[in-house]
C-alpha cells in the first residue's frame, strides 16, 4: 500500500500523512478509566465518542463504556450547555457512577463551552463527582489528553488534611498499559511502600472474563485515594508528557515534592526509579526478587548482544516511551537511526539529542518532534534501518520496505496479549529483548543463505 512513497523529501507545512499520534480524548478517556467507578463523558458529538470508545475497544479488547452530549445542529449553533446538563442527570439516574470525567471536544471548545460553569450550574446527586479536562483535538495529542485529565484529579480532588506529610508515595504511571502499572505495583510492594497510583487502569481495561458483564470493574484508583494524594510525602511522575502537569500541580497546591523520572522502560530507567523511591524511604537495600529479575536481565543482554551490535532501528510512538525505549536499545548495542513523535514538544529532541551526544551518535541519528510516519517512511528509503519499533500503524512501513516490526505502545490493533505483559521494569525488558530478538531472528531465518541456515543460532 505505501509501495510507492518516494525518498524525496519536501517541506510540508500544511498537511500531516499518517500521524504518530491521535487526538487528546482518546488519552483523557484513558486515564478516566483509572479511577474506580467512573465514566468518562465526552462532550461533543456521537460520532467523537464512538471514534475514542472504538479506538481503546480494539486496542485493550474490551468493551470501553462512556457517554456523550450528543451534540446535533441545535448545540452547534446555541451551546452544549443544555446537552451535558441533561447528560450528566441521566448518567447519574441510569449508570449510577461514582464519578463522570468530561472530557471536551474540538466542537465544544470551538463553541466556546464555559465547563465550569455548566456543571456548577447543574442539579447533580449530592454524593456524586464530576471533574472535567479541557481536550481539544486540534492540539497536542493523546498523551496531553491523558495528562490534562490525570491533573483534573488533582485540581478537582485532591485535598490536604493533615498537618504532617503521610509516608505514603503518590505514582503516576504515564500512559502505559494496565499490565506496566500492575508491574510498577509489584515494585513498589516489593519495597514495602505505601502508594496511590493514578490513573491505574489496571484490573479495569483487563479485567477477567467473570461470565457476566460489568459495567465498572473493582480495579482503578478510589476517590479517597485521590482526596488523600495531598498528604502525601511525594509525588513520582513516570514520563514528564503524560505525567508531569499532574505532578506539578500537587507540588503547587500542597507542596508535594514532585519526582519526575523516565517511564521505567530498560534497565537504566528501572535503576533510576527504583533508588529514587529508596531515597524516599531512607532504605539502602533492594529486596531479592529485584536484585534476581536485574540480574536475569543483564544476563540475557549479555548473552544475545552479538544480534543487536550495530543493527539501525527506527523508533516511533509516544514521547515518554520512545524516550526510555531510546535510551534501552543504546544499552543493548544498537543504533536508533530514526526516533520520531507526533506529539509537540521541543523538550523530546533535546532529551534525544542529549542521548545522541553522550554515545557518539549525534552525527548520524536523526530525532523529529511533531513528525508523520510518511517522513519517517521517506527516511527508511534513504537509508535502511533494521528494525522498527512502535505501534501497530509501522506495519505499512514494514510491509513496503521488509521491515520487522516490533509492536510497542499505543495503539495495537492486530495483536493480542499485550495488555497483559509489562514492558517495564526488568521483566519488561526481558520481555522486549524477547520480542526484538525473535524479530530479528525470524528475518534472519527467512532471508539467509541456505548454507547459513542453522538450527542453533
Amino acid at each position: 500500500m505505501l509501495d510507492y512513497t518516494t525518498k524525496e523529501i519536501k517541506e510540508r507545512s500544511a498537511l500531516v500523512v499518517n500521524p504518530a499520534k491521535t487526538c487528546q480524548p482518546i488519552g483523557a478517556m484513558y486515564a478516566a478509566l483509572g479511577i474506580n467507578k467512573c465514566l468518562p463523558h465526552s462532550h461533543g458529538s456521537q460520532g467523537c465518542c464512538s471514534y475514542h470508545r472504538m479506538h481503546l475497544t480494539r486496542h485493550y479488547r474490551d468493551p470501553i463504556a462512556a457517554s456523550t452530549s450528543s451534540f446535533t445542529e441545535g448545540a452547534c449553533v446555541f451551546g452544549g450547555k443544555s446537552n451535558l446538563s441533561k447528560g450528566l442527570q441521566t448518567v447519574f439516574s441510569v449508570y449510577n457512577p461514582d464519578i463522570v470525567a468530561v472530557n471536551t471536544t474540538c466542537l465544544s471548545e470551538t463553541i466556546g463551552d464555559d465547563l465550569t460553569e455548566i456543571i456548577k450550574s447543574t442539579d447533580l446527586p449530592e454524593d456524586k463527582v464530576v471533574i472535567y479536562a479541557n481536550t481539544p483535538s486540534y492540539t497536542g495529542s493523546h498523551v496531553t489528553g491523558f495528562s490534562n485529565m490525570t491533573k483534573a484529579m488533582v485540581s478537582s480532588l485532591a485535598e490536604k488534611v493533615l498537618e504532617t506529610p503521610t509516608t505514603t508515595v503518590n505514582v503516576i504511571p504515564g500512559y502505559v498499559e494496565p499490565s506496566d502499572m500492575t508491574e510498577i505495583k509489584k515494585m513498589l510492594k516489593l519495597l514495602d511502600m505505601p502508594s496511590i497510583m493514578f490513573p491505574d487502569t489496571s484490573g479495569v481495561v483487563n479485567a477477567p472474563n467473570k461470565g457476566k458483564y460489568e459495567m465498572y470493574p473493582e480495579g482503578g484508583v478510589t476517590i479517597d485515594e485521590l482526596k488523600a494524594t495531598g498528604d502525601s510525602v511525594a509525588t513520582v511522575a513516570l514520563g514528564s508528557f503524560a505525567s508531569e502537569a499532574a505532578a506539578f500541580e500537587l507540588e503547587k497546591k500542597f507542596d508535594v515534592e514532585p519526582y519526575v523520572l523516565k517511564t521505567p522502560i530498560g534497565i537504566k530507567a528501572t535503576d533510576e526509579f527504583l533508588m529514587t523511591l529508596l531515597s524516599l524511604t531512607g532504605d539502602v537495600f533492594i529486596p531479592e526478587e529485584l536484585e534476581v529479575e536485574r540480574g536475569q536481565l543483564l544476563d540475557v543482554m549479555i548473552d544475545v548482544h552479538h544480534h543487536y551490535h550495530g543493527k539501525k532501528v527506527a523508533i516511533f510512538g509516544d514521547p515518554d516511551i520512545i524516550i526510555a525505549l531510546t535510551e534501552f536499545v543504546i544499552d543493548l548495542g544498537m543504533i536508533p537511526k530514526y526516533v520520531i513523535t507526533g506529539t509537540p514538544g521541543k523538550r523530546f529532541e533535546r532529551e534525544i539529542n542529549e542521548m545522541f551526544k553522550a554515545h557518539g551518535l549525534e552525527d548520524e541519528c536523526i530525532v523529529k518532534a511533531e513528525e508523520d510516519l510518511m517522513t519517517l517512511h521517506q527516511l527508511i528509503k534513504n537509508e535502511p534501518v533494521d528494525i522498527l519499533i512502535g505501534n501497530t500503524y509501522g506495519k505499512y512501513i514494514a510491509r513496503a520496505e521488509d521491515i520487522p516490526l516490533v509492536r510497542v505502545g499505543f495503539p495495537i490493533l492486530d495483536r493480542v496479549g499485550h495488555s497483559y505483559f509489562p514492558t517495564v521494569g526488568y521483566k519488561g525488558a526481558l520481555r522486549l529483548i524477547e520480542k526484538i530478538s525473535t524479530a530479528i531472528l525470524d528475518k534472519y531465518d527467512r532471508i539467509c543463505p541456505e548454507e547459513d541456515f542453522e538450527l542453533t543460532m
